[in-house]
């Protein structure tokens, strides 16, 4: 399937505001929801019974915003992100996060060669495709921002020398939310720099008869072959910022963001940060179901997962959980008037 589109990428109108307006075409949307979805069964033969949860880690993955994952142990958060990495053919790492842990490890050191007496500077971990960081709330808060730097900049300076990061470069962070002891919390400027934040949950019976079946002898990650490369990766990223937003949806997004920063619930709201990773995702969303455009109801899908941990509850008396910041960011959604005006293609991309 061609990914180019050589009818409407870069159309072109001057003098109202249109200029280098690009639009996905048909073709290109149905390319990205088939290559998706290839990903999505690769990810699917280790992952039972979770589509829709994969389906939004390749939201995050084709919109370039790393995943926070709050789970219990043993729900498969490692299992997902080795799959991931076997499923596009690219590197991938991981780092338990323990309190011991330093920046360096993750960025990287210059060290003393005898042999040459010069120094040579040995990569951190950070120096892959797909970084898994197990436990990441176990780490020092300065081990802790020296990820996200790397998570947001997508390089690394090491004594005085700046290093780019290879790409993609794309983070899973992982944590356990019935956990505190020992831990460092993540404080809400680094959460914000997640895209989402997801839960692989518990699987229902059904899933878990499957996964007793398929790992009777050999684990089926073993046999996962690339179903897409790093380079198609990019290509899709860079198609999916075509996707058409309408004015009538910005006002949707931004009547959600800005209702969390008025909400009495609310002690903080979303940031600019949100609105605009919000509005990425739901431009890959609207893409992965074979449209061109976003609607609303692509935006109000993604709103919990990418809003609920970027906000703080004011309620002193009730304790601060997931649950908690994800009911109030759809009682939110459902109080935000949807539009009814036209959100398709505009007439004058022809």
């Amino acid at each position: 399937m061609s990914f180019e589109n050589k009818k409407n990428h870069g159309v072109e109108r001057s003098g109202d505001g249109r200029e280098n307006a690009k639009f996905l075409s048909a073709e290109q949307s149905a390319g990205i929801r088939e290559a998706v979805q290839r990903l999505i069964d690769s990810l699917a033969k280790v992952i039972a019974g979770k589509d829709d949860i994969l389906r939004l880690v390749c939201v995050g993955l084709l919109a370039d915003g790393h995943i926070l994952l709050d789970d219990v142990p043993g729900t498969g958060k490692t299992t997902l992100a080795r799959a991931m990495a076997k499923s596009l053919g690219v590197k991938f790492a991981r780092v338990q996060f323990t309190p011991d842990l330093l920046p360096s490890e993750l960025s990287g050191i210059n060290y003393y060669r005898s042999d040459t007496n010069q120094f040579e500077f040995r990569p951190g971990a950070v120096f892959t495709n797909i970084l898994l960081a197990d436990e990441i709330n176990r780490a020092t808060p300065r081990t802790q921002s020296s990820l996200l730097e790397c998570m947001q900049e997508k390089q690394v300076s090491v004594d005085g020398v700046t290093y780019e990061l290879a790409e993609p470069f794309w983070v899973i962070a992982t944590q356990n939310p019935l956990e505190t002891l020992g831990t460092f919390p993540l404080p809400e400027a680094q959460l914000d720099r997640f895209m989402m934040r997801l839960s692989l949950g518990y699987p229902d019976k059904e899933a878990e008869r499957v996964m007793l079946r398929r790992f009777r002898s050999d684990s089926p990650l073993d046999t996962l072959e690339p179903v897409l490369s790093g380079a198609e990766l990019l290509k899709l990223r860079r198609l999916c910022r075509d996707v058409y937003v309408a004015p009538v949806v910005e006002d949707y997004l931004l009547a959600i963001v800005r209702e969390t920063r008025e909400s009495a619930e609310l002690q903080l709201g979303a940031s600019p940060r949100a609105l605009l990773a919000l509005r990425r995702a739901a431009q890959v969303l609207a893409a992965i179901e074979g449209a061109v455009y976003v609607s609303p109801d692509h935006v109000a899908k993604l709103a919990v997962p990418v809003l609920a941990h970027r906000i703080i509850p004011r309620s002193s008396f009730l304790e601060q959980t997931r649950a908690l910041s994800e009911g109030i960011i759809a009682d939110i959604v459902a109080a935000v008037p949807v539009p009814t005006e036209a959100y398709t293609l505009p007439e004058w991309r022809n």
